[in-house]
């Protein structure tokens, strides 16, 4: 699949600002820019930063070819000068600093730095903004619902409604990032290493008619369709459509060792889970492991719970036990029949997981799609990239909204810890943005950390353990490379540590960003500098 990220994946006005900055002779100013977001997205108090994988592959293999500086100069007008230019451009003189792909981010904190020459860097904005908006908003949706299904398998089933190709691509990947367990989509399969995932669709049980079409299907030299039919009728189960036990008995015939059926084509507690039972116990007398299950309507919790009542009783009635159990497959064992796999799909988001949790169900899969790869609670998370410092210099953003007032100065920020009295763990407490040229906070010594925009609000914190959020992550010639298992790691292990009062579904705790007393003076400083007074 050919990637669309090439130089060309930006805004004009990245190219016509290049084209100025050139003109002007301070094209090679050195000069800080950082990547950063305002508000927390899903009405959480923490982001998980994703997409620096992209960037890092972008930022590598920057150059602009022939046929792109063709397009350019017919389009824009560039004079050739300025297209030899162009020819020379890459990112040697770049280096970036970056929080972890997977780590928790919070509003005003960078999560990414770029430093070196400004043309360079300001061509690179909208794609760099382009790779982590997204990634970031899926892998957080994503976190979001592992939270609340902390002990569920959760399955992405979101390709055919995801944003294009590329979306579907990116939230299949950064799903998994933020603890999903698989995907649907065989391309992220192939290309990610992530575990696929998926049964059958309502067509291919619509598409069966008649028990004439499996009548010759044999499974270890037995007729499957007379086995099938012999415990339907010996459990009283005779009743169920025809048509539906034919394509589960085809699927089965298919894939004896991973039936999972799709029972609510007709009705799922008086035909479907009956028909799949009757398949399920041929299976289990041949020496297979059916799996289980897949509702996709109705109500997820009752009928979850009807289906669970279902195979306890259909083992107490009939001493039959199946299921699916990859390390200890015995037949005595009664607990297959009541650990059968239920999947559950039909438009799940976070209030639906919520509901669910609160009237109780026995759903062991989720599959997730839409709501998860549009991300459809809030598409957008809004991260911009501002410059902070010029030739050595700080810069400011102003703004009559006190959020949009940008940080001046390259900086640094650093994670401060505490030791949790109940769980006997180091837990992130607050994130002090402090200027670069300042010593760093120490473990064991009294800070004092400042609001941002509220000079009465400040607080004294003796951290256990102090961390800088930031890595250098591109050299100006190599990547530091990370892979997706470590990404994916260090998103449950940032979850597993923040308090949960932060993380919890319903009014959670702001997680506190604060300004080193240097960092605060700045601010101040810089916006009395530049904010005009108006006379009345």
């Amino acid at each position: 699949m050919t990637s669309p990220v090439g130089p060309l994946l930006t805004d004009q006005y990245q190219l016509t600002m290049a084209y100025s900055y050139w003109k002007a002779g301070i094209h090679e100013t050195p000069s800080v820019f950082e990547m950063f977001f305002r508000q927390n997205p899903f009405q959480g108090e923490f982001t998980i930063f994703g997409g620096l994988s992209e960037c890092m592959e972008f930022v590598k293999n920057y150059s602009i070819p022939e046929e792109d500086l063709a397009y350019l100069k017919e389009t824009l007008a560039f004079p050739n000068e300025f297209i030899d230019y162009l020819r020379t451009v890459n990112c040697s003189q770049i280096t970036i600093t970056a929080a972890p792909e997977g780590s928790a981010v919070f509003p005003r904190c960078p999560v990414m730095t770029l430093r070196g020459p400004i043309l360079p860097i300001q061509i690179l904005e909208t794609t760099l903004l382009n790779l982590c908006n997204f990634a970031s908003l899926v892998t957080t949706y994503a976190t979001h619902m592992r939270i609340l299904e902390p002990h569920k398998s959760l399955v992405e089933f979101g390709l055919r409604r995801a944003q294009g190709p590329n979306g579907a691509m990116t939230a299949s990947k950064y799903s998994y990032v933020g603890g999903f367990d698989g995907t649907s989509n065989m391309q992220a399969g192939k290309t990610f290493g992530i575990k696929t995932i998926g049964t059958h669709a309502h067509s291919f049980v619509e598409a069966f008619t008649s028990l004439d079409q499996v009548e010759n299907m044999e499974l270890k030299e037995v007729n499957l369709l007379s086995l099938v039919l012999k415990y339907r009728k010996e459990y009283g189960w005779e009743e169920t459509v025809d048509s539906e036990l034919t394509a589960f008995i085809a699927y089965a015939y298919s894939f004896p060792n991973a039936f999972i059926a799709l029972i609510d084509t007709y009705d799922t507690l008086a035909s479907g889970v009956y028909n799949y039972l009757a398949v399920a116990f041929a299976l289990f007398e041949l020496g297979f492991k059916p799996i289980g299950v897949r509702i996709d309507s109705g109500d997820l919790a009752y009928i979850s719970k009807e289906l669970r009542k279902i195979f306890i009783t259909t083992y107490a009635l009939y001493g039959k036990t199946f299921a699916y159990n990859d390390n200890n497959f015995d037949s005595n064992d009664p607990s297959y029949l009541f650990k059968t796999t239920i999947v559950a799909s039909n438009d799940i988001c976070e209030k639906v997981l919520v509901s669910l949790n609160q009237q109780g169900h026995e759903i062991d899969v989720f599959g997730i799609g839409t709501h998860l790869v549009t991300c459809k609670k809030q598409p957008a998370l809004g991260m911009v990239f501002k410059l902070v410092e010029m030739n050595g210099d700080p810069r400011i953003k102003l703004s009559e909204q006190s959020v949009k007032i940008t940080l001046p100065g390259d900086k640094i920020v650093y994670r401060l810890f505490k030791m949790d009295n109940d769980t006997n763990m180091e837990i992130p407490t607050i994130d002090l943005i402090c200027t670069r040229t300042e010593p760093a906070p120490e473990a064991g010594k009294k800070i004092l950390c400042k609001h941002p925009t509220d000079s009465t609000k400040r607080v004294y914190i003796t951290p256990c353990k102090v961390e800088q959020l930031h890595m250098e992550v591109w050299n100006g010639m190599d990547a530091i490379p990370t892979t997706l298992n470590e990404s994916r790691a260090r998103c449950k292990d940032t979850i597993h540590y923040m308090r949960k009062d932060h993380t919890r579904h319903n009014n959670p705790t702001p997680y506190k960003v604060s300004l080193s007393s240097d960092m605060f003076e700045l601010l101040n400083r810089m916006y009395e500098e530049k904010k005009p007074i108006p006379e009345l």
